[in-house]
């Protein structure tokens, strides 16, 4: 059935990225407690989001994400960057010791599409690929952010 194999893949590729930040956690690797890692996921996910943008998304009180902001910027996960356009604006950028952590995430897909693309057809992969983007575009309108 359909939705039992997209579950399957979905939820490969969530366990697969948690065992990474628990390996991490459990050697000292990251300085991040869970809820960090997932806030600063969506930081990045958002693009370079304003911090009323991520309050907004995280449907948390300005403070709330006011104090998990300054916690990153502390662990050196991200730096606020002040707006050229608004000059009372920050927006929040994700630093190298972010995409350190990310390799984990990285490297798995990676390794999935290679073996996507050695598995299967050119033409199978490309109508995979248009495929997702359809499932992206418009299938999931209520997560619509800009990637």
């Amino acid at each position: 059935m359909l939705e039992d194999a997209f579950n399957d893949v979905y939820m490969k590729f969530k366990l697969h990225f948690y065992r990474g930040i628990f390996e991490r956690l459990k050697t000292r690797e990251s300085s991040l407690s869970a809820s960090e890692a997932y806030a600063v996921e969506v930081i990045f996910a958002l693009g370079e989001p304003t911090v009323r943008r991520f309050a907004d998304f995280m449907q948390c009180s300005f403070p709330n994400a006011s104090y998990k902001i300054n916690t990153l910027i502390r662990k050196g996960y991200i730096n606020k960057v002040r707006s050229t356009v608004d000059k009372r604006e920050y927006h929040l950028v994700v630093t190298k010791k972010f995409w350190q952590y990310y390799a984990i995430n990285q490297n798995y897909l990676t390794t999935i599409m290679q073996r996507i693309r050695e598995r299967f057809t050119a033409e199978e992969t490309k109508q995979l690929e248009h495929m997702l983007q359809i499932i992206s575009d418009e299938l999931m309108p209520e997560s619509n952010v800009v990637l």
